[in-house]
């Protein structure tokens, strides 16, 4: 399975300070030594994080395939375009929001969304979808011509972390969270189904299927085991747990993870 190692929130961290360090470009050569497959950024059209200098150094210098995530606002597919990176992920964007918290809405009519993808195409970048697990999500990017899709794996993350970590605990405002621990079991082996389900419908469609969103490596082992996706794409645990072993070591991690 291949990793594509999202590396905004390095760029968080210098946002922290307003400072030109750390530096996101410096992860380039560790990601690659390290055994990753793939850069991910996420130019927002806010630039909370990623700024167009850095997405511009850093698919103009990456040894490594760069997936740009980016919204279908105009100003985006043309900067897009014109920097040309092996692929482009299209994700929905609230300002509100702390980081994409669901799939971009496909279904019905869509002619924003068609333009990007038929721009994006013709510069010869491959595109993908982030989307929510479901079959008309999957069968609506499926018409759209694109190459990829992304699964949202955020309610999987959530329902795990609510079962066996403290979720729950650390948000006390949203009251649905004290769910007992049977239901959450369920609602957890239900999701797992459905990812594997849609997964594999995708495949079948003949498209090709990544997934990502609050993955670490101990919820990961139930994703990894899904035949159908190829291609995981996780940024803040991997980022998180470097503080501790460092980056060439954290990636190292996750890529054990990785081996079915």
């Amino acid at each position: 399975m291949l990793l594509g190692v999202n590396i905004d929130h390095i760029a968080v961290l210098r946002e922290a300070r307003r400072v030109a360090d750390p530096d996101p470009l410096d992860a380039l050569s560790i990601c690659k030594r390290a055994g990753a497959d793939q850069i991910t950024i996420h130019l927002r059209e806010d630039r909370r994080h990623i700024h167009d200098s850095d997405a511009r150094d850093i698919i103009r210098l990456s040894a490594l395939p760069v997936n740009l995530e980016c919204a279908t606002a105009e100003e985006m597919i043309a900067i897009a375009c014109e920097l040309q990176p092996h692929r482009v992920t299209l994700v929905p964007e609230k300002r509100q929001e702390v980081t994409t918290e669901g799939g971009l809405a496909v279904t019905g009519s869509q002619p924003r969304l068609t333009h990007a993808i038929q721009q994006l195409q013709a510069h010869e970048i491959e595109v993908s979808l982030f989307i929510d697990p479901t079959a008309e999500a999957i069968e609506a990017s499926k018409a759209l011509g694109v190459e990829w899709i992304e699964l949202h794996t955020g309610r999987y993350a959530n329902l795990y972390a609510m079962l066996y970590g403290n979720l729950a605990k650390t948000h006390h405002s949203i009251p649905k969270l004290a769910l007992p621990r049977a239901t959450l079991k369920a609602q957890l082996h239900e999701e797992i189904a459905t990812l594997t389900t849609q997964a594999t419908h995708a495949k079948v469609l003949g498209l090709r299927v990544a997934a990502g969103h609050g993955l670490t490596t101990h919820n990961l082992p139930a994703i990894v085991a899904i035949e159908a996706i190829e291609e995981l794409n996780i940024g803040q645990s991997i980022i998180a747990r470097s503080i501790y072993t460092g980056l060439e070591q954290a990636i190292h991690d996750f890529k054990a993870v990785l081996i079915r």
